[in-house]
C-alpha cells in the first residue's frame, strides 16, 4: 500500500540524515579540532617526533568534553550517544588529521570491553575510559598480511591462571597503553584476555608509521594472567568489533576526503595559468565532478553503516566491508588527485597534501584494505 512504501521511505531517509542532536555534535567537534588541532598540530608532532604521537593534554581535554565516553552506557559513566555521534567526531577528526587514541581506545578497546566484558570488567575499565584515564589498546592483528581469522597466540589454563604465548604486530598505540586486550587460541576457541602493559613477559616493541603515529609489535613469554582477566566474549563479539572499527575508519576517511577536496576546489578557483583560472579547463572539471560524485556516495555508505551499528543490524558485516572497500578506494582517488592538481607544489612539504595522503595510506591498511573488504563483501554476498 501507498502508507507503507511512505512509511519505508522515511526510514530510509531518516537513517541517512543527523537528527538534531548529532548536528549540533558535529558542529562542536568541528569547532575543537579547528581551534585545539589543527593540521599545525600533527605537524609539529612530526617534526619534534614526539614519543607518544600525540599530546597527552589534548587528549585529557577530549575525555573532559565527553569524547571518550561517547558510545559507553551512562550505567558506566559514559554518554551513550551511540556510533552515529562516534562517526562524526571521527568525521571531524579525519578533517584536522588530529591525533589521539581515540582509534584504540575509544573505538576498539572499549567497544569491545561493552561487548565482551564482565558485569565486573566493564564497571573497573568503561568508567575509566570514559574519564581519559585509562588507554587500552587490542591486539589481535598477527600476519603483515590482515588475516583476521588467524589466531596462534596460545592460551593454557593453569590453575586458577592463565599463560599466554606468542606475538602480535600493528597493535595501535601499544606503547602508551596501560591496558591490552589480547585475542587467544584457548581449546581450539578464541579467547580474549585483559593484560596490564608492565606485566611481566611481555615486550613492546614501538614502530613508527608513515602518519607520525606509532603502532607496536608485541612478544608474550609466559605471560601469566588470572581467570578474572578473562573476558566472557569470544570470536563474534571480536569479530562485531572489527566490523564496527572498520566503519569508523570508514568515518576518518570520509572526513579527510572532504577536506583535501574541498582544499583542492579552492586552489583551482585560486591558480591561474594562460590568464585564467585553472578551474575553468573543462579535463580538470570533470575531475572534480568525479570526485563529488564518489564522496557524496561515500557520505551515504558510511551514515546508513553507523546507523546500523546502533540499530545491531544483521548485515552489520556486509556494510563494514563495504564502507571499509569505498572509502578505502575514495580516499585514494582524492588524495591522489589532490596533489595532481596542485602539480608540483602538492609534493613540497610547504603544503599540507604530504599529510593528508600518509594517513589516508595507514587508514586503507588499518584491518585490511579495499581489496581484501571487496572479496569478503563479494564472499558474504554468496560469490
Amino acid at each position: 500500500s501507498s502508507q507503507k512504501i511512505f512509511w519505508h521511505c522515511k526510514q530510509i531517509i531518516m537513517a541517512l540524515v543527523l537528527n538534531e542532536e548529532q548536528a549540533l555534535l558535529k558542529e562542536s567537534a568541528k569547532d575543537f579540532f579547528n581551534l585545539r588541532a589543527p593540521i599545525s598540530a600533527i605537524r609539529k608532532l612530526r617534526d619534534e617526533k614526539h614519543p607518544d604521537g600525540f599530546e597527552k593534554a589534548l587528549w585529557e581535554e577530549m575525555a573532559k568534553l565527553g569524547f571518550a565516553g561517547i558510545t559507553i552506557p551512562e550505567k558506566y559513566e559514559g554518554l551513550e550517544f551511540g556510533y552515529v555521534a562516534l562517526g562524526q567526531l571521527l568525521e571531524e577528526n579525519g578533517r584536522t588529521l588530529s591525533a589521539s587514541p581515540i582509534i584504540s581506545t575509544v573505538l576498539m578497546s572499549a567497544t569491545l570491553l561493552n561487548l565482551a566484558g564482565t558485569e565486573e570488567q566493564k564497571n573497573e575499565y568503561l568508567p575509566q575510559i570514559a574519564s581519559g584515564n585509562l588507554l587500552v589498546s587490542l591486539a589481535h592483528q598477527e600476519t603483515s598480511v590482515y588475516k583476521p581469522n588467524r589466531v596462534e597466540t596460545k592460551a593454557t589454563k593453569e590453575g586458577n591462571n592463565y599463560i599466554l604465548n606468542g606475538s602480535k604486530t600493528f597493535v595501535l598505540d601499544a606503547h602508551v597503553a596501560d591496558k591490552l586486550v589480547v585475542s587467544t587460541q584457548l581449546n581450539s576457541e578464541v579467547a580474549l584476555f585483559i593484560v596490564d602493559a608492565k606485566i611481566e613477559g611481555l615486550k613492546i616493541a614501538k614502530t613508527p608509521l608513515i602518519d607520525s603515529r606509532y603502532a607496536a609489535n608485541l612478544e608474550l613469554t609466559n605471560v601469566k594472567v588470572l581467570a578474572s582477566d578473562k573476558l566472557s566474549g569470544g570470536k563474534e563479539t571480536l569479530e562485531s568489533t572489527l566490523d564496527i572499527t572498520c566503519i569508523g575508519l570508514s568515518a576518518e576517511m570520509l572526513g579527510l576526503a572532504q577536506e583535501a577536496f574541498e582544499r583542492t576546489v579552492a586552489y583551482l578557483k585560486e591558480r591561474k595559468q594562460f590568464g585564467v583560472t585553472i578551474g575553468s579547463f573543462q579535463a580538470l572539471q570533470h575531475r572534480a565532478a568525479k570526485i563529488f560524485i564518489e564522496i557524496e556516495l561515500c557520505k551515504s555508505i558510511v551514515i546508513k553503516a553507523l546507523t546500523a551499528v546502533d540499530n545491531n543490524s544483521e548485515n552489520l558485516s556486509e556494510l563494514a566491508s563495504l564502507a571499509k572497500a569505498k572509502l578505502g578506494q575514495t580516499v585514494k582517488l582524492v588524495t591522489n588527485e589532490a596533489i595532481q592538481m596542485h602539480g608540483g607544489i602538492g609534493m613540497t612539504d610547504d603544503m599540507d597534501f604530504g599529510f593528508f595522503i600518509k594517513r589516508a595510506r595507514v587508514l586503507q591498511q588499518t584491518l585490511g584494505d579495499y581489496n581484501y573488504h571487496l572479496d569478503r563483501y563479494a564472499s558474504l554476498n554468496g560469490y
